[in-house]
C-alpha cells in the first residue's frame, strides 16, 4: 500500500525533478529489501502493541487451553492459559504485508490466502476444544480434509492463474533448476507433491507447539532463513549465480516472510516461559501452511526439511512412535515405544530436562539447520 502511495504516486510525480531530499528519499520504497525490513519491524510492533489486549480478550472469553491427561504435571499446571493467540500472528502478518508489499502479486495473495485457510482449520479445532472442554477438537480425518482442501486450492490457483513452472528443483542438482528441463512433471502429479508438502509442514509445526516459546522461536529462525532464500530466488543475478529456479513473481513473498519473522518474534515476547498465551492450532497450522506455501512458490520444497529441521524431527518422532507401537502390538501382542513420549520434546521432559533447557537446545539445533539450508546454495 505504501509502495503505491509514496513511490508510484508521490516519488514518480515529484521525486525525479525535485531537489528535496524527502521526495528523493521515497525512491527506497521500490526496493524489496527495504520494504521487507520494515514489514518485519511493523509486524513486530503490531504484535507487541496488541498482544496484551488480545490476551485480555481471550481470557475474558474464557478461551483457555485444555491439556491432555497423559502429559506431565508441569503441563497440567498450564491448564486454562489463554490460547488461540495465533490470531495475533495472522493479523499482524496480514496487516504488515498489506502495508509494505506491492499488491499486484498473485503469489503474495496466494500465500496470504493459504495461511488464512490453514488458520481457519486450526481455529475450528481450537474452538471445538474450548466449547466441549476437551483436549481434542476436530477428528484427524476432519483436520486432514480441511488441509487437503486448502492444498487443492493452492494448486488450482497455480494452475489456472499463474505461469508456475512444474519442475522439481532438487538441491545439488543444477539441471533441475531449469523450469523447462528434465525435472518437469505433469501438473496433476504435482498436486500430490503440493499436498504432501503442505500437510507435512502444517502438521509438523502443530506437533512442535507443545512447550512455551518452542514453536514461535523455531518459526522465527526458519522464517528468517526462508526470507533469504525467497529473496535470492526472485533476483535474476543471484538465481543464475546460485543455480536455483528464478521466479520474479515471488519477490513480494519476501515482504510476507519478513512479516512472519517479525510476528513470530513479537509473539515470543508473550509466549516465552512462563507463557502468557499459546498460539493454538490456529497459529501453528497457519505458520506451517505459510512455510509450505512459500517453499512451493519459490521452488524450495526439498530444502524445507533443512529450513525447518526441528519441525521435521518432531513429526518423524511421532510417526516412529506410532508406527513402532502398532508393529510390536501386531507382532508381539504388546505395543512398545521408542520414546518415553512423543513428540520428541516430551521425551526429553520425561527424561528430566527442564522445559527452558529443552527449548533453548532445540533453538540451537534450529539455527544449525537454518545455516545448513543456506549453505546448500553455494554447494550447488
Amino acid at each position: 500500500m505504501l509502495y503505491y502511495f509514496l513511490y508510484q504516486l508521490i516519488f514518480r510525480q515529484y521525486g525525479a525533478a525535485s531537489e528535496s531530499y524527502f521526495y528523493k528519499g521515497l525512491n527506497v520504497f521500490q526496493y524489496v529489501t527495504f520494504r521487507t525490513a520494515w514489514s518485519t519491524i511493523t509486524a513486530l510492533l503490531i504484535t507487541l502493541f496488541f498482544g496484551k489486549r488480545v490476551i485480555k480478550k481471550l481470557s475474558e472469553m474464557k478461551f483457555g487451553q485444555e491439556i491432555r491427561e497423559e502429559l506431565s504435571a508441569e503441563h497440567q499446571a498450564k491448564r486454562g492459559t489463554p490460547t488461540m493467540g495465533g490470531i495475533l500472528i495472522i493479523g499482524s502478518v496480514f496487516l504488515s504485508t498489506i502495508i509494505w508489499a506491492r499488491l499486484d502479486s498473485v503469489f503474495l495473495w496466494l500465500a496470504l490466502g493459504a495461511t488464512t485457510l490453514f488458520g481457519v482449520v486450526g481455529f475450528a479445532d481450537d474452538y471445538i476444544k474450548i466449547v466441549k472442554k476437551r483436549s481434542l477438537g476436530l477428528t484427524g480425518k476432519q483436520k486432514l480434509a480441511g488441509q487437503l482442501v486448502t492444498a487443492v486450492a493452492v494448486w488450482a490457483v497455480l494452475y489456472f492463474a499463474t505461469n508456475y513452472s512444474w519442475n522439481l528443483s532438487i538441491p545439488f542438482l543444477k539441471d533441475t533448476a531449469n523450469p523447462v528441463g528434465i525435472s518437469v512433471i505433469p501438473p496433476v502429479l504435482y498436486l500430490v507433491f503440493i499436498a504432501f508438502v503442505l500437510l507435512g509442514s502444517s502438521n509438523a509445526v502443530n506437533l512442535t507447539d507443545g512447550m512455551d516459546g518452542l514453536a514461535s522461536s523455531v518459526t522465527f529462525i526458519a522464517m528468517a532463513a526462508l526470507t533469504a532464500l525467497t529473496y535470492v530466488a526472485s533476483d535474476r543475478r543471484w538465481a543464475e549465480y546460485l543455480d536455483i529456479t528464478f521466479n520474479p513473481a515471488s519477490a513480494e513473498l519476501t515482504v510476507f516472510c519478513g512479516a512472519m519473522v517479525g510476528a513470530s518474534l513479537g509473539f515470543l515476547w508473550y509466549n516465552a516461559p512462563p507463557a502468557e498465551v499459546f498460539m493454538g492450532d490456529v497459529g501453528s497450522l497457519a505458520i506451517g501452511g505459510a512455510l509450505g506455501t512459500v517453499a512451493i512458490l519459490t521452488k524450495q520444497e526439498f530444502l524445507l526439511p533443512f529450513i525447518g529441521g526441528v519441525f521435521i524431527i518432531e513429526a518423524v518422532s511421532v510417526m516412529l512412535q506410532v508406527g513402532y507401537f502398532k508393529f510390536t502390538k501386531r507382532t508381539a501382542g504388546t505395543g512398545k515405544r521408542i520414546f518415553l513420549q512423543a513428540p520428541l520434546h516430551h521425551h526429553f521432559q520425561l527424561s528430566g530436562w527442564k522445559e527452558p533447557k529443552i527449548v533453548f537446545r532445540f533453538v540451537i539445533v534450529a539455527i544449525l539447520f537454518a545455516l545448513l539450508s543456506l549453505s546448500t546454495l553455494k554447494l550447488r
